[in-house]
């Protein structure tokens, strides 16, 4: 479209007069800065540039961040990115190149934003989120967005969405809120991790996390404090029983002092919560992300030893009566991942135990039909969401929709390679979901999350509602 064709599809003449009548009529003592802002609100915005580059995550690994330009400004947006992906999620596009990066790079990626996508964006009205997500998908044209690259299309559908936020004038999370047909607003329960564990960390503790849940805050902003203090206090209580080489971290933030077993590492944070003076108010969650130690059928509690005889391996039977008597002696309340990916048998005998939350993930991979099917089997009662994991935002929100009409608990989560692009904060607020997984209560990358969510809290003022009992309802 040329300049001249633009000016007379918008009638800019006639929208600069009118603007420079409306600065006469309010005596602006800046009429450059008022007819400025009156011709931004007077023009329709579109999308006039999509600019992708290379950056690093919080591994150090290269991920995408895209800017994208409309006449209201930039909004830049970045992929987080996991560890491992599996065979039913959306595919990461990677250079390979192992002289770069060590074959991690995603210039590719990157390439196909600034030469593909952008082409296929500009001039599109940036609050059709919906349409910018399936014009990306249509422009891949494969089923996990492997042409792509779920990484590049992942980065401009979030950064639409903050444009789309910005062209109606409201804050990203309310404008999620209206994109979804959601009317009520709520601050999820923050999953804080205290210890790391698998392949995540350097100890012997082969779940991965253990996390606490502030249930009995009244709000987020309380709950923020509670986990804040609480990991300083395990902090204490692992520094005097291994020193302070104990204190090391694992990629989320979760001490990694050099323990070997669940409960060993449930008792430290049992301590640490006693400490705190909010027992009645904390409970326990563990994602055991048991398929990192699944070998056939059998379940390796000493996959990290060095010194592995073999002798601790568990079928899934032993595994649930494991579950079971952590959940009778620990004040947990929330298990992911307690079965390998494809063990749906015993996924689906231990959630309908009804023990405590069971949260797919690796079972679920924010794949629809595995979702579907988990539903129809009851296989577990709430699902993780991974947005890097489906690849667009409108896809995001339907999958959420697909959990809540089945009555489960939602848990929107981080990634171990994340970056400061604090999204999912107000992602969780715009679908109203239970609750928030996004690290320890330190790491700039974590924290931004959970500082967003205050000022997102303050931000709602008097209509501000902590789900806090409410939890397991999203």
């Amino acid at each position: 479209m040329s300049v001249q064709e633009y000016l007379d599809k918008h009638a800019l003449s006639r929208k600069i007069e009118d603007a420079v009548n409306a600065a006469v009529r309010a005596k602006t003592p800046d009429p450059v800065l008022f007819i400025s802002n009156h011709m931004k609100k007077s023009v329709p915005s579109m999308i006039t540039k999509v600019k992708a580059r290379q950056i690093l995550d919080s591994r150090g690994i290269p991920t995408v961040e895209v800017d994208l330009y409309t006449n209201k400004g930039m909004f830049r947006a970045s992929a987080p990115s996991g560890a491992s992906s599996g065979m039913y999620e959306a595919i990461e596009l990677r250079d390979g190149d192992k002289g770069t990066y060590l074959g991690n790079g995603v210039s590719r990626a990157v390439r196909n934003v600034n030469e593909k996508i952008s082409e296929a964006l500009i001039g599109m009205d940036p609050t059709l989120q919906s349409q910018i997500d399936q014009a990306m998908i249509d422009l891949d044209r494969t089923e996990k967005k492997g042409e792509l690259g779920a990484n590049a299309i992942l980065a401009v559908s979030m950064a639409a969405c903050k444009a789309g936020a910005a062209e109606k004038e409201v804050p990203l999370y309310k404008h999620i809120a209206v994109l979804s047909g959601n009317t009520n607003l709520s601050l999820p329960i923050p999953a804080f991790t205290l210890l790391s564990g698998g392949k995540y960390a350097g100890n012997f503790l082969p779940v991965k996390q253990i996390m606490i849940l502030p249930i009995g805050a009244r709000q987020f902003e309380e709950a923020l404090q509670m986990g804040s203090e609480t990991y300083h206090h395990l902090k204490a209580v692992i520094s005097k029983k291994y020193g302070t080489d104990g204190c090391s971290v694992g990629e989320d933030g979760g001490f990694a002092p050099s323990i070997t077993s669940i409960r060993e590492g449930l008792d430290l944070v049992k301590e640490a919560i006693g400490r705190t003076g909010y027992s009645e108010k904390l409970k326990i969650a563990i994602d055991v992300d048991a398929t990192e130690f699944c070998i056939g059928t059998k379940y390796d509690l000493d996959f990290k030893s060095p010194n592995n005889s073999g002798q601790n391996f568990k079928s899934g039977e032993d595994m649930i009566n494991i579950y079971k008597d952590l959940c009778a002696d620990y004040p947990i309340v929330s298990i992911e991942d307690p079965f390998d990916k494809e063990d749906w048998e015993h996924a689906k005998h231990f959630s309908n135990l009804g023990i405590c939350q069971v949260v797919g993930d690796d079972l679920l991979m924010s794949n629809t039909k595995r979702i579907e099917r988990a539903v129809q089997e009851s296989a577990c009662n709430a699902l993780l969401l991974k947005v890097n994991q489906i690849g667009t935002v409108t896809e995001a929100i339907e999958i959420v929709k697909l959990a809540k009409d089945a009555h489960w608990g939602v848990v929107i989560s981080q990634r171990s390679g994340e970056t400061e692009d604090a999204f999912i904060a107000d992602l969780c607020v715009g679908l109203a979901v239970s609750q928030i997984k996004a690290g320890a209560p330190c790491r700039g990358e974590r924290l931004a999350k959970y500082n967003q969510l205050l000022r997102i809290e303050e931000d709602l003022g008097d209509q501000a509602v902590y789900v806090g009992d409410d939890w397991r309802l999203s």
